[in-house]
């Protein structure tokens, strides 16, 4: 069945959809290149007992927040069983589950004042958020093929 040319544009890629893969590229390199610079690494993970008070604060209820936003939209396809799963919808859901989880581990590294769990933070969020990137990507190049 040939697909309508409306419905083919809409599908094309745009520069648009590589903006996170280049977003999740650029956070890890980034990292790597701010990590050789001691004091800025310092300045990150000890900054002042209210500023981390704060950050902690904001990471717990964002990683939370990201959570439940992710398992929303992976259980609203797993609810939906009648349709097709929207695969798209469920790795963007697989993204923010992971994204939560790196603002979890953010939030560990400022309680603790140790820049491990802040370099495991920026991992899981630019890793995920490349591979998912890629995954969307090639969802997206099928469904025009």
């Amino acid at each position: 069945m040939k697909q309508s040319e409306p419905t083919r544009r809409r599908d094309a890629l745009r520069p648009a959809d590589l903006l996170p893969l280049a977003v999740g590229v650029a956070a890890l390199a980034g990292g790597t290149a701010f990590g050789w610079d001691a004091r800025l690494v310092d300045a990150i993970v000890t900054p002042p007992a209210v500023v981390r008070a704060v950050l902690v604060g904001l990471a717990v209820v964002g990683g939370a927040w990201l959570l439940a936003a992710g398992l929303r939209r992976i259980g609203a396809e797993t609810a939906e069983r009648s349709t097709a799963p929207d695969l798209p919808t469920m790795v963007r859901g697989v993204r923010l589950v992971f994204l939560g989880v790196a603002l979890f581990a953010a939030s560990v590294g400022w309680v603790v004042a140790h820049p491990l769990p802040l370099v495991i933070a920026l991992i899981i969020a630019g890793v995920d958020v490349v591979e998912t990137s890629f995954l969307l990507l090639v969802v997206r190049a099928r469904r025009t093929a």
